[in-house]
């Protein structure tokens, strides 16, 4: 998988409609200092989120959705779970490279 420059959401929401059953690791901030990282497989994308069934614990699946802005802005990061790279640049990163 190669790191995608998006600008728009439904630029990702296409891309995340081609990887679904693909794994990825989300790393997702949940306010103040609290972040969570799963890994797991893109299961279905809608008009406004996309839906990860991630790996609990004891062997316990579970369902996460996330939107496409949330993507966009970072505050939801994919990673290829094997290279450990972003498959998507934030808005704010994107400003700052060029």
């Amino acid at each position: 998988m190669e790191e995608q420059g998006v600008n728009h959401v439904e630029e990702i929401h296409k891309s995340l409609a081609a990887m679904v059953g693909d794994r990825v690791r989300v790393k997702a901030s949940m306010g103040r200092t609290r972040v969570i990282e799963r890994a797991g497989v893109i299961k279905t994308v809608h008009p406004a989120v996309f839906i990860v069934e991630v790996d609990e614990r004891r062997g316990r699946k579970s369902r996460q959705s996330y939107q496409y802005v949330d993507v966009l802005t970072g505050t939801v990061e994919l990673f290829d779970p094997e290279s450990g790279e972003h498959l998507f640049t934030p808005l704010g990163n994107q400003l700052e490279e060029h």
